[in-house]
């Protein structure tokens, strides 16, 4: 039998190729890979594991984008080509047609349940923070709601953008601000203009006289009626005191 000799001394001068011990790492679940994905948003770079997308970013660079996972995930990333079963997910889920999962790994269980309620929002549609906090079982921790929104690591995919203030503005974005959130939301058909009108007016709700049904502005169960069919309402007591009940789909108070 023939004998091997393996020269040691020679064989700790052999370097791995470049990007090997990442790869490595990534293969056993201690790194993430990533990739940017041109999208109807723009350039966004997309990190992700065998558990799911874990982050988002509309960033400047590479660097910028390794440095801020490296500090708020905490783990390495390891770059590669954009894989094509992915991109074709994420324009699906930009489309408003849900085929992407989350690795949500480090959140605390209040800000996983706040972005999976998140994810319930239809493309088009907007809800307020505080439904949000009642959906979810904390009616009073809206405040809390927007502080995990605001630190949502995945935005775009899972849409913090839909989720606006009580009073009917639209409020801030950590996506890009209040304008890119604007944007977004005009890009996924919501009506900007005449959300705003309503909520200077002070109308937080919409009745369909023939339904005896009140929504959120945005839901498509409102949309659908003649404009001669709706009214408005300033709260959900007035609502229920016209005789009205809550929309099952987009469930502006708690339904019976």
């Amino acid at each position: 039998m023939a004998t091997v000799m393996i020269d040691l001394k020679r064989l700790g001068d052999v370097k791995a190729p470049a990007g090997f011990a990442e790869r490595v790492l990534a293969q056993a679940g201690m790194a993430d890979s990533y990739a940017v994905f041109d999208t109807v948003l723009g350039p966004v770079y997309v990190a992700w594991n065998r558990l799911g997308v874990s982050a988002a970013m509309r960033s400047k660079s590479s660097a910028e984008f390794e440095s801020w996972f490296r500090k708020d995930v905490g783990r390495q990333l390891v770059r590669v080509d954009p894989p094509a079963d992915l991109a074709a997910k994420i324009e699906d889920q930009l489309e408003g047609r849900r085929r992407l999962r989350f690795d949500l790994r480090g959140l605390t269980s209040f800000s996983q349940a706040v972005l999976s309620k998140t994810l319930e929002i239809p493309r088009g549609q907007v809800r307020p923070y505080g439904w949000i906090a009642r959906e979810i079982g904390h009616p009073a921790a809206v405040r809390a709601v927007g502080t995990a929104l605001a630190n949502n690591p995945i935005p775009y995919f899972i849409p913090c953008h839909r989720v606006i203030r009580s009073d009917g503005v639209i409020g801030n974005y950590g996506g890009g601000g209040p304008e890119a959130k604007k944007n977004i939301l005009t890009l996924e058909g919501v009506q900007l203009k005449r959300l705003q009108q309503l909520a200077r007016a002070g109308f937080r709700y919409e009745g369909v006289r023939s339904t005896k049904v009140f929504c959120f502005p945005t839901c498509y169960h409102g949309r659908a009626a003649k404009e001669q069919n709706i009214v408005q309402f300033h709260s959900e007591q007035e609502a229920y005191s016209a005789g009205y009940r809550p929309c099952k789909h987009c469930r502006p108070a708690v339904v019976a």
